[in-house]
């Protein structure tokens, strides 16, 4: 029995290797914080990869729908006890994702006798104003992060979108532009400019990367904060 603890690991191991063969072919998602709002976009997937979870919050996932849907209905309950029983200004993404949504996925990952979460998590939160932004990665182990400005969640070439973005969104403050810059940054990786990172979408006709969007508005009353985008009101094909 005193090798029990390394088989453990080595099926976490085989794991998570599982977890990113899975979803190897799913393409990414973005978060861009510009003055007015937070625009959140899903690229090259047809289907539903942006959600809103509360008033000042949003998700954008890529995975397994199923996956996306079980973690997307756990943050919206999870945000919603949180508003009731505080107060919805108190509604904070740091609790959220660390001491909620985190715990659920980690046990799914490293329970060996049942699926994990075939999915990757990208969570933002509206601040009064842009500094005051947040933007969570939640990974399909339960491992998260924090990040401020923007943030992008992938299945392959993250960190290598992540560094483009951060020179290609430099001084942008219109939403549009922001869309296009991420489209673009997308669309070199698949084609190979940056180095081949995503699988592009199966009949996708070049040049016209399938998409939805949507806007958390940071202004402009007590209407819904969260907007889905159309191409005709983002001003994109």
């Amino acid at each position: 029995m005193t090798d029990e603890p390394y088989r453990w690991l080595e099926a976490v191991s085989q794991r998570r290797e599982y977890v990113r063969d899975q979803i190897r072919d799913a393409t990414p998602v973005f978060a861009v914080g510009l003055p007015d709002g937070i625009l959140v976009l899903g690229v090259g997937t047809p289907g539903t990869k942006v959600f809103e979870v509360h008033d000042r919050h949003a998700v954008a996932a890529l995975g397994h729908p199923s996956d996306i849907e079980r973690i997307r209905q756990a943050a919206i309950d999870a945000a919603h006890l949180e508003a009731f029983t505080r107060a919805p200004e108190d509604l904070s993404l740091r609790r959220l994702v660390g001491f909620s949504l985190s715990a659920a996925v980690k046990a799914a990952f490293e329970n060996l006798h049942a699926a994990p979460v075939l999915a990757e998590f990208l969570f933002v939160e509206l601040g009064d104003a842009p500094e005051k932004d947040v933007f969570a990665r939640l990974h399909a182990d339960g491992g998260f992060s924090f990040s401020n400005r923007f943030s992008v969640a992938a299945a392959l070439g993250e960190a290598g979108l992540r560094a483009s973005l951060e020179t290609s969104l430099d001084g942008v403050v219109d939403r549009t532009e922001a869309a296009r810059r991420c489209l673009a940054v997308w669309e070199s990786s698949v084609t190979g400019d940056t180095g081949r990172q995503v699988a592009p979408n199966p009949g996708q006709v070049p040049g016209k990367p399938s998409w939805e969007a949507a806007w958390l508005r940071r202004h402009g009353g007590p209407a819904a904060r969260f907007e889905p985008l159309t191409a005709n009101v983002l001003g994109l094909p």
